[in-house]
């Protein structure tokens, strides 16, 4: 098998096995990881025999992401424990603080560990949205209103992931909670001066993050662009929050990323702008016509970066779990958050 280093494109398949045009596409140099959806799961079975084939076709293996965050953003269910929501953490934590930080410990190892199992490796969570009230897309997603509350529980989910041997990933930098609009339908704008913007930005100041996920929104106190293709904002992240870890973008091809054109031109920009991976998601023809048409100097530091989150310690298998006294004291606090 040849050598590559991880491309920045993170790409999707259509089914629930590999087809001779995924292969091909996921051995493209470009290419560095692939997303997966509900439509690529079956059962769990069926997931340890994709990633399995996925973590085959290269050396270093593609990273294997998925958007896994508890609560309605849950891509695979069947077979798996389901999770709360984020926010039934943050009602917790206005009771019992320390309580609520066990509870989320758990629930990220129990996240994480299934995950891994089944052999993905990579979770885009924890979600460090603040929580405003009207937003479409966030909602119960976001642990709590108080920038305190999220970095105490968000710290703690993290502690869990990585007991498992899963990195983190903050989202949606520098805050997707304030505007109402969904940036999956629309462009977001975010009209708050900078100084107002410091408490959503303050997770991401003081938590130990692998990745962070950009936002497609725009921040009038910046520039004209989304975070996704502002290297404003991703400057900032990498020089006033000293951020070392891989810059996402959100999914290429959200209404909220045409700002910038067609998909040549959104993955264009947001690598120029200095994001590490750039995910192109539910497009399968565009897919095709950016692996034929960018033409990029890629930059090995990024790839070596993404490399970093492919987990290096052995998972549990999905037997070994579930004799695991760590894992079913967790089942237990999940039960109860959930009743």
């Amino acid at each position: 098998m040849k050598h590559l280093s991880l491309g920045p494109l993170m790409i999707d398949i259509a089914g629930t096995e590999l087809t001779d045009l995924d292969c091909e596409r996921l051995r493209h140099p470009l290419v560095g990881g692939i997303i997966l959806f509900s439509r690529n799961y079956a059962d769990p079975q069926q997931l340890s025999a994709l990633t399995a084939a996925i973590h085959a076709l290269r050396s270093p293996s593609l990273l294997i992401a998925v958007d896994h965050e508890g609560g309605r953003v849950q891509r695979f269910r069947d077979g798996f424990t389901r999770l709360p929501p984020m926010a039934q953490l943050g009602k917790l934590w206005d009771r019992d603080p320390a309580g609520a930080c066990a509870a989320a410990r758990q629930v990220g190892y129990v996240l994480a560990a299934e995950l891994r199992a089944r052999g993905v490796d990579y979770s885009f969570t924890p979600v460090l949205d603040l929580d405003y009230g009207p937003s479409r897309v966030i909602g119960d997603r976001a642990f709590h209103r108080q920038p305190e509350a999220v970095i105490q529980l968000a710290e703690a989910l993290g502690q869990g992931l990585r007991q498992a041997g899963m990195g983190s990933c903050g989202k949606h930098f520098p805050g997707h909670g304030y505007v109402i609009p969904d940036s999956h339908v629309e462009l977001p704008v975010d009209d708050r001066a900078f100084d107002a913007m410091q408490e959503d930005i303050e997770p991401y100041r003081r938590l130990p993050l692998d990745g962070v996920m950009a936002a497609h929104v725009i921040y009038n106190c910046m520039d004209c662009n989304t975070a996704v293709f502002s290297n404003k904002w991703i400057d900032y992240l990498r020089n006033d929050i000293k951020f070392d870890g891989v810059v996402f973008t959100d999914d290429l091809s959200m209404a909220g990323a045409g700002i910038v054109g067609d998909m040549l031109a959104r993955v264009e920009t947001a690598y120029a702008a200095g994001c590490d991976m750039l995910l192109v998601c539910n497009a399968p023809d565009v897919v095709g016509n950016v692996l034929a048409n960018w033409k990029r100097e890629i930059d090995l530091r990024r790839g070596q970066r993404v490399e970093s989150l492919i987990p290096v310690e052995p998972a549990q298998s999905w037997e070994q779990l579930q004799g695991d006294p760590v894992y079913r004291a967790a089942l237990q606090t999940i039960a109860e958050l959930m009743a």
